[in-house]
């Protein structure tokens, strides 16, 4: 069933050919209301509904307990980041009062907690750079 009544998706593409065709189908029952919402969904990825329906389901999605997890993870990082943040407030107005950075190793100390958090951030978002 595609995404609208009428046509198909816009900028829809057929997913590759397996070498043995495909016997087995799935029949799941939904509302009217979840039904629109697939259509919607669909339409708006360029997909029909069964193919959003078996992506999605195979695609390792998280399951709702990995995403609580990982929501936490990121607060906590955020919290941390905000601390490194003070830390390099502090140091800045220091520097700007006397000219000087006197704390030199706690700065040293809190240029590596931003990197550690950097690396952090980029394992829990899959983000390269």
């Amino acid at each position: 069933m595609s995404a609208t009544a009428d046509r198909q998706p816009v900028g829809r593409r057929r997913r590759a050919r397996d070498p043995e065709p495909r016997r087995s189908y799935q029949k799941v029952k939904v509302s009217e209301d979840e039904r629109e919402q697939l259509r919607q969904r669909a339409a708006e990825l360029g997909v029909s509904v069964p193919r959003l329906m078996v992506e999605s389901a195979l695609e390792g999605r998280m399951t709702p307990d990995v995403r609580r997890a990982e929501i936490a993870e990121l607060f906590e990082i955020r919290r941390l980041l905000a601390t490194v943040a003070n830390n390099v407030n502090q140091l800045a107005k220091t520097a700007n009062i006397s000219g000087q950075v006197p704390e030199r190793d706690r700065l040293e100390k809190t240029l590596g907690d931003v990197d550690e958090l950097i690396v952090d951030l980029r394992r829990v978002t899959g983000a390269r750079r």
